[in-house]
């Protein structure tokens, strides 16, 4: 953190800002939430972002103790970057503002959005009383990212990875999922431009999207 910038000031939310208030840092964070990811995937997620200031991140991140990397196994031989177990305690602040942040009246709705971000975003949509008595395991594929979506009776849990013998498997793109999801655009008339398609469950895809609102 040496020659960082500092508010200089004994709060916790102060200091909290100096460890990841710089532009860029939370978002390294979201890319995260959901797994490890290489350099190339984090450049992928955060398209607007220089590589020189994503390296300068995540080196703070480290320095920091939110990030660490690591190099995985043969034959993949490569490094990977992950939140430490101090720094997924952030999980839950993130979420918190991304919830706060969309009741805003300046929201860009129309705004491209991630695939990471809109898995992320279905806690934030998620009627856990649309879910009760509801036990489903569903496979999201949003371009060449397979996510896990499991519901068990008004719990939703989200991770990167497919599914073994899922309710039904759906695949899309982010803006696609998130208009049928937020009710801009009905699910059958997604389906029949083929702007999303449903393996193994039509009727547990529409199950699905009613969990969101």
């Amino acid at each position: 953190m040496t020659g960082k910038r500092t508010y200089g000031d004994g709060c916790g939310i102060a200091h909290g800002l100096d460890l990841v208030g710089e532009r860029w840092a939370l978002l390294v964070v979201r890319e995260l939430l959901l797994g490890p990811k290489r350099f190339t995937d984090l450049r992928a997620g955060l398209p607007h972002a220089s590589p020189n200031v994503l390296s300068q991140r995540l080196r703070e991140l480290e320095e920091a103790g939110v990030v660490q990397r690591r190099r995985l196994a043969p034959p993949a031989g490569s490094s990977v970057y992950e939140l430490t177990e101090w720094g997924r305690g952030l999980e839950p602040i993130v979420m918190a503002l991304g919830g706060w942040a969309v009741q805003s009246p300046a929201f860009p709705p129309g705004d491209p959005m991630g695939e990471d971000s809109m898995i992320l975003g279905l806690r934030t949509l998620f009627d856990a009383e649309a879910a009760e008595g509801l036990t489903a395991r569903y496979e999201v594929r949003l371009g060449e990212q397979h996510f896990r979506v499991e519901i068990d009776d008004g719990r939703i849990t989200t991770q990167r990875g497919a599914v073994e013998d899922p309710d039904a498997v759906i695949e899309t793109d982010p803006t696609t999922l998130a208009e049928v999801l937020d009710g801009r655009r009905p699910l059958d008339d997604a389906l029949s431009t083929g702007d999303l398609s449903v393996d193994r469950g039509k009727a547990a895809a529409k199950r699905f999207a009613g969990l969101f609102g």
